[in-house]
């Protein structure tokens, strides 16, 4: 080694002066002191300076994370729950993660049905169609011909109305692929009404996020629960069946999530 760098780096182990021509580096070390002296000559070969030859093209697209600090807005008089309901649906949310965490290898082992065909984590109109369904995705009603054919096999099709987030599905999903589907849903929301499809897709996705949450995910559910209060405020009646399910999500967001900014208060 050079004296430089020896004095930079002083030896730690104590190495016995030898013949470096007579020394085969190629051969498995047969004691401590071959072994240090093979590492010692493969540390005189390597370079100063090491650059790293990387692809851009393998690189993340989306890498910076901007994360808003805009809080939710403000439900309609007589739309926001109660602390005590949030305080309830926290605890029950608590409970359903407890479970998908206990069982989630037992389920992930069992065989899907035959009609299950889960898109590639990279496929986003893939997952909205298998999540929402194709009467929520191409926004149409059944035709007649479909509607009579629906009455002759009453068979749930779940490739038109979704399929469901079972736990032998969701279990299979790694967590970069649990916060792909969710950009995929709220990209949706985003630009679409709120649905019940939507809706038990959402509530499964954050109930498989794991703790601490990564930068896309804290994202993701912060325009989750502000995207939730806008279609709140636009409801015009405290009837209207999505209300509970919006209040629930904006909940487990700011409760359960700790983002207590866009909590709903008393």
């Amino acid at each position: 080694m050079k004296s430089d760098e020896e004095e930079l780096m002083p030896r730690l182990l104590p190495v016995e002066e030898y013949d470096v021509e007579d020394f085969d580096p190629t051969v498995p070390p047969r004691n401590p002191q071959e072994y240090l002296r093979q590492v010692q000559l493969e540390a005189s070969m390597c370079p100063e300076v090491m650059v790293a030859q990387i692809d851009p093209k393998k690189l993340k697209k989306n890498q910076t994370v901007n994360i808003s600090l805009l809080g939710c807005q403000p439900a309609p008089e007589g739309f926001s729950p109660s602390l005590k309901w949030q305080q309830l649906q926290v605890a029950n949310f608590s409970d359903v993660r407890q479970n998908v965490n206990k069982h989630r290898e037992h389920w992930k082992l069992q065989s899907l049905d035959n009609n299950v065909v889960m898109p590639n984590p990279e496929d986003e109109e893939g997952w909205k169609k298998f999540c929402l369904g194709e009467k929520v995705y191409f926004d149409r009603l059944l035709s007649q011909d479909e509607d009579e054919n629906e009455n002759e096999n009453p068979g749930i099709d779940y490739v038109k109305v979704g399929f469901p987030p079972l736990l032998s599905i969701v279990s299979r999903l790694s967590q970069a692929s649990v916060t792909s589907v969710l950009e995929y849903l709220m990209n949706w929301l985003g630009e679409k009404d709120f649905t019940s499809e939507l809706g038990r897709w959402l509530y499964a996705l954050l109930a498989c996020l794991e703790k601490p949450l990564l930068p896309e995910a804290h994202s993701l559910i912060r325009q989750l629960a502000r995207r939730c209060s806008e279609v709140r405020a636009s409801l015009e009646s405290k009837e209207d069946k999505r209300l509970s399910a919006l209040n629930l999500l904006i909940c487990l967001v700011a409760r359960y999530f700790e983002q207590n900014d866009l909590a709903d208060k008393e």
